[in-house]
């Protein structure tokens, strides 16, 4: 049979969807159906509306959440690679299960309650909590992959063994039953602070991103990115870097990022001249800098303002300045590089006018603004998408086919019911992770042992807690690194004298530059197979290029003016030293001076690079010290420029 002819086999088309799709017939309208069921429950709880005179308690809630969307993860996500393409019979019973029990768990929640079924309960109640440990467990291996899984089952089954693990490992010891009533009915597992704040707060931001891409705001971005910068000296990496903070900062996943974005500036990067992995390196940084970009940030933000007990405005208003640091680095990095390499743009008639440009996409603009707005002026954060995702909505069912005008709701229903469906498969399992160190007492013991160990020295800790985040992110997402490490690591930054925000933040920093160092690297590996190019060589150029990055979290843990904690002055103080360094770091990185425009010696590369820390450190002395070798270099530099020109135009005669 030729490539290009379908298989006898191929499975019917659902409507509106690409022949290859996991979901058709009856599994497609059972994740429709859950899904819009679950998005009129979570709307109907969110507002109030108490439609029918329904309105759970909350406990009923979040099993109703999780019980609704761990059965979309199963139909969505294959339990192995040779059912990509249908829903087997052992994925619909997992799916009814799930549904079953949570069911059976939100029905009882009364009896949860008052009855202590969390302690001790009926047979009948602990084969359900095992079954749904086990079904969380399978949930998170099919959405997250194995070493999440294994990470999840050992935290798991730690209460069993914890008596007798030894120093700050040893904890309280729970009986099998005690364990999986634990996890199931308790308030600090599998529905913890991960799954309620999908409930309670995340939902909206979901539905606000997917509405933003089916109405054409991916588009937007893209061809506003290329109008602003591809015409400049590097142009195509600069796109990517500003295209994939744009996508980056509504949906927060990293590989999706660099799957949907890379697909279109890797090849166009490569034409300009930029070596494959030097191409997949740039959208593997750029993407994975959208965890910290405000203004949605993924999950991973909620998660935060949950653990914090803080109104997630102040989360975004935090994140904003060391963002735009992230991408101020990528953007002077791939200029130096492309200048020293002698890479151009694209001509401008192959590149969308800006004006033309702003006039078909304003809309989405306005969306942004309204919802920046709405947050920041409003404590009505997860309302406040809803109402954002309904302009929207309209300028989607307005530009669409007028026999297509259903398409756009469906399709938002759809995408959004697969991404709350993979985030509860996640994070459910997850919970277990924080349940156990909740129930056992070990993660306040790690946080002693990690401050015993520091010595009380705060540099030290800072490494420690560092290198902690960065081998857990290996193995974890971002969201369930950060969950972990908020119980274990940030209680011992802040006890060492740090704030609280830039605490949490550091961790969120480190485990999320984990995406692109080696030997890991999944964002890298994922740019390296759209770039053709090999996975580790893209790896360690992606390290290379985001150096400066690892320097970044230091820089505003140690500084909180830079999370905007201080007055003007001391902020000013602190974004201008810190736009210095990075100034001087790329230089020293890329060896090329930015404003000299010119390769630089190994005599300024290092005079540079010394500078450039100096300016990190938040003290007028190294500040001084470190804004003198950058005038020495500079100084030398200006001297020195008519007679490179005259040494020029003598060898041109």
């Amino acid at each position: 049979m030729h490539a290009d002819t379908p298989s006898d086999h191929t499975p019917p088309m659902r409507p509106w969807a690409e022949p290859d799709t996991r979901l058709f017939g009856a599994a497609w309208f059972a994740v429709f159906a859950l899904s819009l069921i679950g998005l009129g429950i979570i709307t109907n709880q969110i507002f109030n509306l108490k439609i029918l005179g329904f309105r759970p308690i909350s406990t009923t809630y979040y099993y109703i959440v999780v019980g609704l969307f761990l059965p979309v993860s199963f139909l969505t996500s294959p339990a192995r690679d040779a059912d990509a393409t249908r829903v087997r019979w052992y994925d619909w019973a997992l799916a009814a299960l799930a549904f079953g029990v949570c069911m059976f768990f939100a029905a009882n929640s009364e009896s949860i309650l008052y009855k202590g079924w969390e302690f001790v309960a009926p047979t009948y109640v602990v084969v359900q909590a095992g079954l749904l440990v086990l079904l969380a467990l399978e949930a998170v291996r099919r959405c997250a992959g194995f070493p999440l899984f294994v990470i999840c089952a050992i935290f798991a089954s730690f209460p069993l063994y914890t008596g007798a693990m030894p120093g700050f490992l040893w904890g309280v010891q729970l009986s099998l039953s005690e364990t999986v009533l634990s996890h199931s009915l308790g308030v600090e597992s599998i529905i913890g602070i991960p799954i309620r704040v999908i409930a309670d707060l995340l939902i909206g931001f979901i539905v606000f991103g997917v509405a933003l891409t089916a109405s054409g705001g991916g588009v937007f971005f893209m061809d506003l990115a290329s109008a602003l910068m591809g015409h400049a000296r590097g142009g195509p990496a600069k796109v990517a870097i500003l295209s994939s903070g744009f996508f980056g900062s509504l949906s927060g996943s990293v590989i999706s990022n660099v799957i949907s974005t890379g697909s279109m500036t890797i090849p166009t990067m490569k034409k300009c001249g930029y070596p494959a992995a030097y191409a997949g390196a740039v959208e593997s940084c750029a993407s994975t800098g959208g965890a910290l970009m405000p203004p949605v940030m993924g999950s991973v933000a909620f998660v935060m303002a949950s653990f914090m007990n803080v109104p997630y405005a102040d989360i975004m208003v935090a994140a904003t300045i060391p963002a735009l640091l992230f991408y101020l680095v990528l953007l002077i990095q791939t200029d130096c590089y492309a200048a020293r390499n002698g890479l151009k743009g694209l001509p401008r008639d192959q590149l969308p006018k800006v004006w033309r440009v702003l006039r078909s996409g304003w809309v989405y603009l306005i969306s942004l603004a309204a919802l920046v707005v709405l947050l920041l002026a409003t404590n009505a954060e997860a309302k406040s998408p809803f109402y954002v995702t309904l302009l929207l909505l309209a300028t989607a069912l307005i530009r669409a086919k007028k026999d297509e005008r259903l398409k756009p709701v469906i399709e938002m229903v759809m995408e959004t019911g697969r991404t709350i469906g993979m985030l509860v498969g996640v994070l459910a399992g997850v919970g277990l992770v924080v349940g156990a160190l909740s129930i056992t007492g070990v993660g306040n013991a790690f946080s002693r042992e990690l401050l015993q160990y520091a010595g009380g020295n705060p540099y030290l800790l800072l490494i420690l807690g560092a290198f902690t985040s960065f081998i857990l992110g290996m193995g974890m997402t971002v969201s369930a690194c950060y969950i972990f490490l908020a119980v274990v690591l940030a209680p011992a930054l802040v006890q060492g004298g740090f704030s609280v925000m830039a605490s949490h933040l550091f961790i969120l920093y480190w485990a999320m530059l984990s995406y692109i160092t080696p030997p890991v690297a999944m964002a890298a590996v994922a740019a390296s197979s759209i770039a053709k190019a090999p996975a580790m060589r893209t790896g360690v150029t992606a390290m290379r290029l985001g150096a400066i990055l690892f320097v970044l979290p230091f820089l505003f843990v140690l500084n909180p003016a830079l999370i905007l904690q201080g007055n003007i002055t001391e902020v000013a103080m602190a974004v201008s030293t810190a736009i210095l360094s990075i100034l001087m770091l790329s230089a020293a990185s890329e060896r090329y001076i930015y404003f000299l425009a010119r390769p630089a010696t190994r005599i300024e590369t290092g005079v540079l690079l010394v500078g450039g820390l100096c300016l990190l450190v938040p003290e007028w002395r190294t500040d001084t010290f470190g804004l003198v070798l950058l005038a020495l270099v500079m100084g030398r530099g200006f001297l020195a420029a008519p007679k490179r020109a005259a040494s020029a135009e003598g060898t041109t005669e």
